[in-house]
């Protein structure tokens, strides 16, 4: 009796060592999935429309007059072209509808390009979006918000660079650091910082329709007047606009922790984009109702100088709330990026340690981490004007190649199932435009910035070919005790595999 009672204990003894170890198992294969009800599901749809309104409206709307302004030269022309890049971000938003409720993975492109045209692609675009187009994008928000939270500080002078860098990796370092302890304080955040920056927009715009009520119109009189319309100016004004609208792709990046994206999707898109697309338009022309074109282009900051003739002595409020709108902005686009990180690892084209998710928070830490560090290297250079150069140039070859894949995919991939179908001719149309944006400023005003980008994007063959097909694996050997060190110090694990 008691040898059957101590083999009895044995067996649940052994049980509930089967039963921690399946658990165990689960604590150690984690899926960023299981975040879905803690990001947009509190605020769904409206959680969608925020991430994409917040991370649009960011340092553009403020500082992208002045460049649109000079290109075309008259007012008429500017207000049009704010108004067509709206709906070319709208377009392309639709085509990246489709694809995200047709394959419904994280990471933007990635994915897309991997189904359509294979491995070398979507290689080549997180080699680029990893290293060049996420970065400086992040560094030139943050160098826009350190710029004017540290205006007002140096009144009738411009700051110095070293403050307005040291406050730029300041303002990195905290949202990385917010973004990597939990996806549901980033996503209040955003909410928060959206929620302010519409303070702004609102001001700005209802201060503008209060002018053109007293009659201030005097500078929309002759608005064609003086105008110069060539092909290469209004690409240049196009490629100047369409900064301030990028971000109109963000929730792709987040499809898995989107909760019924079928719904969601297209629905923050089709609400989101033409709201921020109005708000722009209105802004514009409420910078016009106190400022002639040739005072717009010689101010220094088109809002600041509309604060200080409208709203003034109360005129301190604008560089403060387009420092939140700047700083929201950059929070929504950490969120974004440190997610293509994470598939990049996942995939096996990144270290395979930038794949690993938090244990307790659910996040993507590493890869998060991995991405505010390159943004505080883009930002000892500085020089924001050539950062965006190329960004825009780098982001429009991919953008373009992308919706490309949606066109290839109608007729390779016929069985996918398409909870969205736009009419084919809408990804036509971007797919054009993209390839006159990418061509435009070469032909128009060559430069060795781009020959450099896009030897830079050919460079990813190089290692493409030698650690992904060939499978050179001493990276991640070399790499392994750091790996081991970091699963401790982060509280890290591999991330479950996803299932089609």
């Amino acid at each position: 009796m008691g040898e059957e009672s101590l083999r009895k204990r044995k067996g649940e003894d052994n049980r509930k060592e089967d039963g921690q170890s399946i658990q165990s198992h689960e604590l150690q294969t984690m899926n960023l999935q299981k975040q879905a009800n803690l990001f947009l599901s509190p605020f769904s749809p409206r959680g969608g429309i925020c991430m994409i309104v917040g991370t649009i409206i960011g340092s553009g709307i403020f500082v992208s007059p002045k460049s649109v302004l000079a290109n075309v030269e008259a007012v008429g022309p500017c207000l049009i072209i704010w108004a067509a890049c709206g709906v070319l971000a709208t377009l392309g938003a639709l085509c990246f509808a489709e694809l995200g409720t047709m394959i419904t993975k994280s990471g933007g492109e990635y994915p897309y390009l991997m189904e359509a045209f294979g491995p070398i692609p979507a290689f080549l675009f997180s080699w680029t979006s990893l290293l060049v187009t996420k970065p400086s994008s992040f560094a030139i928000i943050c160098l826009s918000f350190a710029e004017y939270a540290s205006a007002p500080f140096y009144p009738g002078c411009d700051p110095p660079q070293a403050v307005i860098k040291c406050l730029a990796a300041a303002a990195i370092v905290v949202i990385t650091i917010v973004n990597s302890l939990s996806v549901k304080l980033g996503s209040y955040l955003q909410n928060f910082l959206t929620a302010a920056k519409m303070i702004i927009v609102t001001i700005i715009i209802v201060s503008g329709i209060v002018l053109l009520a007293q009659g201030k119109t005097e500078n929309f009189k002759d608005s064609f007047k003086n105008s110069k319309i060539s092909v290469s100016s209004v690409s240049l004004a196009f490629y100047n606009g369409l900064w301030a609208y990028d971000g109109w792709n963000q929730l792709n990046y987040i499809t898995e922790e989107l909760k019924n994206p079928y719904r969601n999707l297209p629905l923050s898109i089709i609400i989101g984009i033409p709201l921020v697309t109005v708000c722009y338009v209105l802004i514009n022309i409420s910078y016009f109702t106190v400022m002639t074109s040739t005072e717009l282009l010689q101010s220094q900051a088109v809002a600041v100088t509309f604060g200080d003739r409208v709203l003034y002595p109360a005129s301190w409020i604008v560089p403060l709330f387009v420092a939140f709108s700047t700083i929201g902005s950059a929070n929504g686009t950490c969120f974004t990026a440190g997610r293509l990180v994470y598939v990049a690892g996942r995939e096996g084209h990144m270290l395979k340690v930038l794949s690993y998710i938090s244990v307790k928070r659910l996040t993507p830490a590493p890869a998060i981490i991995f991405y505010g560090a390159i943004a505080i290297i883009y930002i000892i250079p500085g020089d924001i004007n050539t950062l965006i150069n190329y960004f825009s140039f780098a982001v429009w070859i991919f953008y373009g190649l992308t919706v490309l894949a949606l066109i290839v995919m109608r007729f390779t991939r016929k069985e996918l199932r398409r909870p969205i179908r736009i009419p084919i001719i809408i990804p036509v149309i971007v797919t054009l435009i993209s390839v006159l944006l990418v061509l435009a400023p070469i032909i128009t005003a060559p430069e060795l910035a781009y020959l450099y980008c896009v030897l830079f994007i050919l460079s990813g063959l190089i290692v493409f070919v030698l650690f992904v097909h060939f499978k050179f694996n001493w990276p991640q050997k070399i790499s392994k005790p750091i790996t081991m060190h970091l699963q401790m110090l982060l509280e890290v694990v591999p991330a479950e595999e996803v299932t089609d």
